[in-house]
């Protein structure tokens, strides 16, 4: 029945398909979070093998055109994969649809149009090296490897819902992300993904479905005993996760900032539950405070008043640098630290910014056409020149995100001593009640496995959560919820790969994806000789 069914499969053409290859991209983002059902991609992998193993054009085409039916077919897989795992973009849009719901198109359409051209590739690249058996799927995983790693650098780095996020939905399932990385799980989560593919035929099944066994396994046993061996002192600071879930059409309404800056106050001074002591750190989340605030005297007072001594507030702010009379100041996106003498004692500014959310590019050109950023500041925000950490209070040092820095697992370091948590700052209120809070969500989670640190991670929305350095939740709140969080922060781990080592992770993986293909590719044109 299945040699049945990839052979029909092998033989469409036309529309029938260009439809199967957006239905099966659009079934693997079902993968994805809040549904997590991994099992998808053995079926839309598979099929997207067969697909390639059909698109053939007339052997005496030149080269690009031979390998043009494969990167349609790969092109259309991802457009259906990130349309319906990135729809929910086009409702940052109309928070302000006056001016920006012309633009809902380009955000549900365009954006996974043009992500779709990484996929085309990586189906390119798989056909270049295509042989029969497991030498294809080798190919495949070489080439969506290829495809992920540019995609997490090129045109400033999108690397949201990366293939190898579907197998990691869960604690057990993340610890393999130390050894090897996000970049080389992508690989080998392809590999797993496509193998069944092998079951419309007999060459090479068993050796193919016994490797698969066997990284399942390696992955599955290596998080089991990683989590049975885990160790954390829950030595750190008391830690205070405040959640206002201020509706995002509020946040820059001038009439409504002193209530949404009391709001953030009242949760701040909330009593602790269960005669708990008070919190050492507090954190609110990116722009909590609706105010400038150096030049706010008074805001800065009104959050002495509320903290007792020796607690350290962590506010997301809007800061602004002033350049000199008749020059537009310059505004970064930041996180303050203010002690409770309403001291501002530190601050951090983000580094990675969002292109046409917090600023232009080609901004010469764009700006006379009309195109702004989504949130308006005259000129756009200004990224900082280079990540560091943050110092809190006697000696703790945090690493500070904002927002989707928390999605570029490369751009972690920095000069300097090791953190000793993460924090990151968001408001994902532009997305609503839609699937991106929880993918956003899944991919700090993993930052925090990745760097064995703890993540205190505030959301205007959610979701809020402090998360241990094995990437398991010890407290949270729930999605559009009302409160705080209060909960001891674990200590680090140190994680079993130095720095230069975690550098080879994935050109290791992908070399030796790259040495298989070519192997059975070699096999294939010596025997067809």
């Amino acid at each position: 029945m299945i040699e049945r069914l990839a052979g029909t499969i092998i033989l469409l053409s036309g529309w029938k398909r260009i439809l199967l290859a957006f239905l099966m991209g659009g079934l693997a983002s079902f993968a994805l979070p809040p549904y997590d059902f991994f099992a998808v991609c053995l079926i839309s992998f598979p099929v997207l093998v067969w697909l390639i193993d059909g698109a053939v054009d007339n052997a005496d085409a030149g080269p690009i055109r031979r390998l043009l039916p494969a990167a349609m077919v790969g092109w259309w897989f991802g457009f259906g994969y990130f349309v319906l795992g990135l729809w929910w973009i086009g409702n940052a849009l109309l928070v302000d649809a006056e001016n920006f719901a012309w633009a809902v198109p380009l955000a549900i359409l365009g954006l996974p149009a043009v992500l779709a051209i990484f996929y085309a590739l990586a189906a390119a690249i798989a056909r270049l090296l295509w042989s029969d058996g497991l030498g294809r799927i080798f190919a495949l995983a070489v080439g969506f490897g290829i495809a992920e790693w540019l995609r997490s650098f090129v045109l400033t780095g999108f690397p949201w819902n990366a293939i190898g996020y579907a197998a990691m939905p869960v604690p057990l399932l993340m610890q393999s992300s130390v050894i090897v990385g996000l970049l080389a799980m992508n690989v080998l989560a392809v590999i797993v993904f496509a193998m069944p593919a092998l079951l419309s035929g007999r060459r090479d099944l068993k050796t193919g479905l016994g490797l698969a066994l066997l990284l399942v396994a390696a992955h599955v046993g290596y998080g089991a005993w990683r989590l049975s061996t885990a160790t954390v002192d829950a030595k750190g600071p008391l830690v205070r996760i405040v959640q206002p879930s201020i509706e995002q059409n509020l946040k820059w309404d001038d009439d409504a900032r002193r209530s949404i800056f009391d709001q953030h106050l009242a949760l701040t001074a909330q009593t602790p539950k269960d005669g708990k002591p008070k919190p050492q750190i507090v954190v609110w989340p990116e722009t909590a405070v609706p105010y400038v605030l150096p030049q706010s005297p008074e805001v800065l007072g009104a959050i002495a008043d509320k903290l007792d001594d020796g607690q350290i507030l962590l506010a997301g702010a809007v800061r602004m640098e002033s350049r000199g009379e008749g020059v537009d100041p310059l505004y970064y996106n930041a996180i303050y630290a203010i002690n409770s003498d309403g001291e501002i004692i530190g601050a951090a500014d983000k580094v990675h910014l969002v292109p046409f959310g917090e600023y232009v590019p080609m901004e010469n050109v764009l700006r006379r056409l009309g195109v702004s950023e989504v949130v308006e500041l005259p000129g756009g925000f200004s990224a900082a020149s280079s990540r560091r950490s943050l110092a809190v209070k006697d000696g703790f040092q945090i690493l500070p995100l904002v927002c989707y820095e928390a999605i570029f697992p490369a751009e972690m370091g920095y000069d300097g001593p090791r953190a000793d948590a993460i924090v990151n700052v968001t408001n994902d209120a532009w997305y609503g009640d839609t699937p991106g809070p929880y993918q956003h969500f899944r991919q700090a989670q993993l930052r925090a496995v990745e760097q064995g640190l703890p993540m205190i991670r505030a959301a205007n929305n959610g979701l809020s959560a402090t998360v241990d350095p094995y990437g398991r939740i010890i407290d949270g709140l729930a999605l559009d919820a009302v409160g705080v969080a209060d909960s001891i922060l674990p200590s680090k781990v140190a994680l079993p790969l130095g720095e230069r080592a975690r550098k080879l992770q994935f050109p290791i993986v992908l070399g030796l994806a790259l040495l298989a293909t070519l192997a059975y590719f070699s096999r294939q044109r010596t025997r067809v000789g």
